[in-house]
């Protein structure tokens, strides 16, 4: 894929520390990846790119397709947000196993 395909700019978050939320309980924070930003492809998810990517795996639901340049504190319990939506990494590919690039199947978050 060309740099010129990944024209999305995304932000990239991992859960934090939990917080107290002043009534006995925690709230949820999260945490900017370095670097935090990210020029990537976002596409709507099809049943195409779900068996190819994510083959021989069950996913529950997936709305979006991230494509974009490898980096290693990616895992399925990030979110990318894109555009005020929030979406959950719920699978991560990295073709070829060379830390090239990454392909995330995501849910999008609804609140």
């Amino acid at each position: 894929m060309s740099i010129g395909a990944h024209r999305h700019l995304v932000q990239l978050q991992n859960p934090g520390a939990a917080a107290p939320n002043g009534d006995g309980g925690f709230s949820e924070t999260w945490t900017d990846l370095t670097p935090a930003t990210l020029y990537v492809s976002v596409e709507p998810a099809s049943a195409r790119d779900l068996e190819r990517i994510a083959a021989g795996t069950v996913i529950s639901s997936a709305s979006h397709i991230v494509k974009g340049p490898y980096h290693a504190g990616v895992t399925t319990k990030t979110r990318v947000l894109f555009n005020g939506r929030t979406l959950a990494v719920t699978a991560v590919a990295n073709p070829g196993e060379r830390n090239v690039s990454l392909e995330l199947v995501c849910a999008e978050v609804v609140a």
